[in-house]
């Protein structure tokens, strides 16, 4: 091998080249067939001699260069996307201008530096009651600049700020005192938001959007703000509730629900020539000229009109609508786009819904799931006193609290009014009445996300121990 030479390169797939080297060491390299189509090679004595390591750097660089190419090249048919999205609040508010001089009427008050009555709002989600009092608080404090009276207005969504410390922390951080997240009493933090608030003449307006939420783990936060202004020399503090849950004051202290509530205003659902009346302002700012089919609004506003009137939703629907026309390189929106972002959304939703419930429904739901698993004909209704009886097995399984049926029944009705379930209540002649329950969502991917739980984890492959008996119906 020492004296070997370098053979001639043959069109082969591979081939073995020797050549010597200054330390007289021969060695051999492996060459591909495909030599002549890479263009960064080595040239060593007269030959050409792949790399194979510089290669397969060349093709990932290449690749990953390339990665967002395609989706940048393709149509554009937004021009601002950020329109459709519940967090915008526009300059103009189609078919509520009856609630917003409601809101207004109130309000006036904070520009002749009283106290406005403290307001609850109701309506289901979609009927722009969040989007109707900031649109007004943002005129509130405008027109509180140009008449020299200071009013603040401060938004708090309390599905994320859902404690009475951490309520407090935050409006005292709006008016700039530095409170920590935690690790003050309570009663501290209490001080400096009322310290800080009172530093100078000003009304402050505190909304506290999805209030029911607050109210779950104790309304003393809503007692001590409700009363604030006796304690205070220069400024004025004003409430402002919304919630979805038209009964959520039956929990409140009666001191707090005659304060908190001294005004109340209720929004209706909208119908589906709002709903289009809305999407068609939104659509001109959202889309570039001629990229909506002009069915897509109209489509859009009828599967809203069908969730109770939901505003919301039909934004959602046709920005995802949008956002699958230009995954799939089209110019337009169609029909068949809305469609699809239907179905999306659908699924979405009840996802979400199932992965928020509380562990005690999810075993509920489960149970029901199970239970579907486990009868011989799929399409039989399952009774309460089943789903029962495989509720206490998960539970003794996993080392969970059990309720007692009564309350299992209240959950199966939860389940039911969010659409989960579908529950009938049935005769059984001598035997009594009870519940036959159905599923209204899709089982796999149901089942798939209430496994997502940790605590539910191990209940992957548990098979209820059912009774043929009539006892079971109960």
């Amino acid at each position: 091998m020492k004296g070997c030479q370098p053979e001639p390169i043959k069109r082969v797939h591979f081939l073995c080249i020797k050549w010597r080297l200054q330390t007289s060491v021969c060695r051999t390299l492996l060459v591909r067939n495909s030599l002549k189509k890479i263009s960064n090679v080595k040239h060593l004595g007269g030959m050409q001699v792949l790399d194979l390591k510089t290669e397969k750097n060349l093709h990932k660089k290449k690749s990953l260069n390339g990665l967002f190419e395609d989706y940048l090249s393709n149509v554009v048919i937004f021009d601002n996307k950020e329109v459709l999205r519940p967090t915008y609040t526009p300059d103009n508010l189609p078919h509520r201008d009856e609630q917003i001089q409601s809101v207004v009427s109130i309000l006036v008050a904070a520009l002749r530096g009283d106290t406005p009555s403290n307001i609850l709002i109701y309506g289901k989600t979609g009927t722009g009651k969040t989007a109707v009092v900031k649109y007004v608080g943002n005129e509130l404090e405008k027109t509180g600049e140009s008449h020299e009276m200071p009013c603040t207005v401060i938004y708090i969504n309390c599905e994320v700020v859902d404690t009475q410390y951490r309520l407090l922390a935050t409006l005292a951080r709006h008016l700039g005192k530095e409170v920590p997240m935690t690790g003050w009493p309570t009663d501290q933090v209490y001080e400096e938001f009322k310290n800080s608030l009172d530093e100078k003449k000003r009304v402050v307006i505190v909304i506290m959007d999805e209030i029911d939420k607050l109210v779950r783990k104790g309304d003393d936060v809503l007692y001590n703000l409700s009363r604030i202004n006796a304690d205070l020399k220069n400024a004025r503090v004003s409430l402002i509730g919304i919630s979805n849950d038209l009964k959520f004051t039956e929990f409140l202290d009666p001191r707090v629900k005659s304060s908190l509530g001294e005004e109340e205003i209720i929004f209706p659902p909208y119908d589906a020539e709002q709903i289009h009346d809305i999407l068609e302002q939104r659509a001109k700012m959202a889309f570039k000229k001629n990229a909506l089919n002009e069915t897509v609004t109209r489509l859009c506003a009828a599967f809203a009109a069908q969730e109770h009137g939901d505003a919301r939703r039909a934004l959602d629907l046709l920005r995802v609508s949008g956002e699958i026309a230009e995954r799939s390189k089209s110019s337009t929106v169609e029909e068949k786009h809305v469609r699809t972002a239907q179905d999306k959304i659908e699924v979405d939703r009840i996802v979400e819904v199932v992965r928020t419930l509380p562990t005690q429904s999810k075993l509920v739901l489960l149970s029901v799931l199970k239970i579907k698993e486990w009868l011989e004909k799929p399409g039989d209704n399952i009774s309460t006193g089943e789903v029962y009886t495989a509720y206490k097995q998960m539970c003794a399984d996993i080392g969970a609290d059990i309720l007692t049926q009564r309350r299992i029944t209240d959950l199966i009705s939860e389940l039911d009014m969010l659409g989960i379930v579908n529950a009938m209540v049935v005769s059984k002649g001598r035997y009594g009445r009870t519940k036959a329950i159905s599923v209204s969502v899709p089982e796999n991917n149901t089942t798939n996300v209430l496994l997502e739980d940790y605590r539910l984890k191990p209940l992957e492959n548990f098979v209820p121990v059912m009774q043929s008996s009539q006892s079971q119906l109960f």
